[in-house]
């Protein structure tokens, strides 16, 4: 870091916790001022991944010698990340950092973004390294964060854990995982690289030095093109899809992108190369339907998006009554085709629809469904009842009115009662027409977690979802809810990065995410995950107001007041202002919108009133509000553990006491 850069705006409000075992900051940040801003950015996506840094001026100690603090960063440090630009050669404290990493056999990991020539000081450290080019470009930045996650992984011979045995190899090794062992270089330098907080989050452990390494054996199911007279199919389309998705997913070995984030480039333009990259699959199967009256015709075609090479397309002509039938032919021919061993029956084929009309009448739920919002809800719930209605025996159409019901009474669409108790009678009927269906299980873990406060219930229910499809990204977020829930925020962090491992533009991944940093004190990275959920979904729910809600942890009230301002959600906009309005030292304003809040929104949302009560201080008023959403059973209050607002009230004898009524842990 060269010492001309100019201070950090803000001071970290707490120490990072140890991410990697063995350094609380295992990466360590070279960059020259001119590049200071692409260095930020840089560290915001690595520590969003994971990876704690360390840089100047952020990190050095008030009251230390600068070059002091420089040194010994560098010592204690796995991994140095250098911002290579003519500036940074240019730079001699740049180099003096290089040398230093160097001498103390630390990889040196850089993406480089001009041509500016190396001098001979910089050849010498670099020229037997291999380096990532690509200018800045998304894919370059994923690798450089999947090369730090290469060398910091556990057992790696430059982690933490290993620093002892690591070492410099001389020479260009033959392969890219072995390069890496080296000391290689890499810089990053994007004039307006915002990007950075918008991708490579999922690359860490499947990218190496010269090239992302992405399986052979995983695949992305985009929605099937309507290609009906009337274009009044798209549910149809968008359903085949999905439905294929559920059967691949259950395939041992094989990754499959979640329909959530396949479904992202729904109506886009972009080529199929593109979509691969970003959801980092080898293989995309793309299709379309036509139907009219009772038959089918669907073409689906399987491509390699690394050249372009059309595996197999083939088209399907059924009568509807047979498309279960259909759906399981072409995913054995995909399992064919990518050569992933199955046993020698391969995927069962099921048996004809007992109802067509019940099966259409929940496709067109699903549709409704995937807009996750309230009229979206209510119109699903309404479908996948008729589709019961029809078909008693439909386990999955039970499962999804569960579903449905739960979105309404957790997001506070439908009183709790309401909501849950129907939900908890579709899920046990899902589960009495078919014990093995993993979603069922989940849901019904959700609902003895956040309505019946019963974690151990739900535990064992969790459980056993994870069991019947341990690598379904939505087991895993569930999972990961009932971890932030229950105060295991770490397991929670594992579980929600393997769900967006595999469902990587999912904006409710992002959100738990949020919120799981959040708890960690983990103020950047949790800013940087509800960014990413309003990237993808700019009318998320309540996500300006979570967004303001970390603004005002970072000490950030204005920015956090114009968040606020923007929220649709009625309460959340008016709790938020009160709150950053009381930041801004301005009472007689919070004082307004706080009353406001109470005479519009607090009959149904007394855990955001509380939250108010407790950002300010007013601790009696705070536990007045919680006893009432006690009562009401709201099951936002699942949430409260570790919850920053609430902070205030964690000394209080009241706090253990509501937690203890909850049977969630004390502390």
């Amino acid at each position: 870091m060269e010492e001309g850069a100019g201070k950090t705006s803000e001071a970290e409000s707490q120490p990072l916790e140890n991410a990697v075992a063995g350094s609380s900051r295992p990466v360590f940040i070279s960059y020259a001022s001119h590049d200071m801003a692409v260095a930020q950015k840089v560290c915001s996506v690595l520590e969003a991944a994971g990876f704690p840094c360390w840089i100047a001026p952020r990190n050095v100690v008030p009251g230390t010698m600068y070059a002091d603090g420089i040194v010994h960063a560098i010592d204690e440090s796995s991994i140095l990340v250098l911002i290579l630009s003519g500036q940074a050669v240019a730079s001699a404290h740049v180099g003096r950092e290089i040398e230093r990493a160097v001498s103390k056999r630390h990889p040196v990991v850089a993406l480089r973004i001009d041509g500016a020539p190396l001098t001979a000081a910089f050849e010498y450290f670099l020229n037997q390294s291999q380096w990532i080019e690509g200018g800045g470009s998304d894919a370059a930045v994923a690798q450089l964060v999947g090369a730090v996650g290469q060398h910091l992984s556990p057992g790696s011979p430059t982690s933490p854990s290993n620093a002892h045995r690591a070492h410099v190899v001389h020479g260009r090794l033959a392969t890219p995982r072995r390069a890496w062992v080296i000391a290689a270089v890499v810089a990053v330098a994007l004039a307006g690289a915002y990007f950075l907080v918008d991708k490579a989050w999922h690359s860490k452990r499947e990218t190496t030095a010269g090239t992302v390494v992405i399986s052979d054996k995983s695949i992305a199911v985009l929605p099937f093109t309507d290609m009906s007279e009337k274009k009044d199919q798209e549910y149809f389309g968008d359903g085949m899809a999905e439905e294929i998705i559920d059967l691949l997913v259950k395939i041992p070995g094989l990754k499959v992108i979640s329909r959530t984030s396949s479904f992202q480039f729904k109506g886009k333009t972009e080529d199929l190369r593109s979509i691969a990259t970003q959801l980092r699959v080898a293989y995309v199967l793309e299709g379309s339907v036509r139907k009219s009256a009772d038959r089918l015709r669907v073409t689906a075609q399987l491509i390699d998006s690394r050249n372009g090479t059309h595996l197999f397309s083939q088209n399907y002509d059924r009568v509807l009554s047979d498309v279960l039938k259909m759906q399981d032919e072409i995913a054995d021919t995909l399992v064919r085709a990518l050569q992933i061993e199955m046993s020698s029956e391969g995927i069962a084929s099921r048996p004809a629809l007992r109802n067509t009309d019940a099966y259409t009448l929940y496709l067109r739920g699903q549709h409704a469904f995937d807009r996750f919002d309230q009229q979206g809800s209510e119109r699903a719930a309404n479908y996948f009842q008729q589709a019961l209605d029809l078909d008693p025996a439909f386990a999955v159409a039970a499962s999804k009115l569960a579903a449905a019901y739960m979105v309404l009474g957790e997001w506070g669409f439908m009183p709790p009662a309401a909501a849950f108790e129907p939900a908890r009678h579709a899920e046990e009927l899902a589960l009495k027409l078919d014990p093995n269906l993993a979603d069922a299980h989940a849901g019904l873990g959700r609902i003895h977690g956040v309505y019946d406060w019963d974690w151990s219930a739900a535990d064992r229910e969790l459980k056993l979802a994870q069991a019947l499809a341990p690598n379904d990204p939505r087991i895993l977020f569930v999972g990961a809810l009932q971890s932030l829930s229950t105060g295991h925020w770490d397991e929670a962090l594992k579980l929600v990065n393997a769900s967006l491992t595999q469902d990587p533009l999912n904006p409710s991944g992002y959100f738990v995410l949020y919120q799981v940093q959040l708890r960690r004190g983990r103020f950047a990275e949790a800013e940087a995950a509800i960014r990413r959920t309003l990237a993808i979904s700019p009318t998320f729910s309540r996500a300006h107001f979570y967004l303001g809600r970390v603004l005002l942890a970072r000490n950030q009230p204005q920015a956090a007041l114009t968040e606020m301002q923007k929220e649709g959600d009625d309460a959340t906009r008016l709790g938020g202002s009160a709150m950053a309005y009381f930041a801004l030292r301005r009472k007689a304003d919070s004082d307004v919108a706080l009353a406001q809040m109470l005479k519009d929104q607090a009959k149904h949302n007394p855990f955001y009133v509380a939250q108010v009560y407790a950002f300010r201080g007013e601790s009696d008023e705070a536990f007045k509000w919680l006893d009432l959403a006690y009562e009401q059973k709201d099951p936002s209050l699942s949430h409260i553990k570790g919850d920053v607002p609430f902070k205030t009230l964690e000394n209080d004898p009241r706090y253990n006491a509501l937690l203890k009524k909850m049977n969630l842990p004390e502390g």
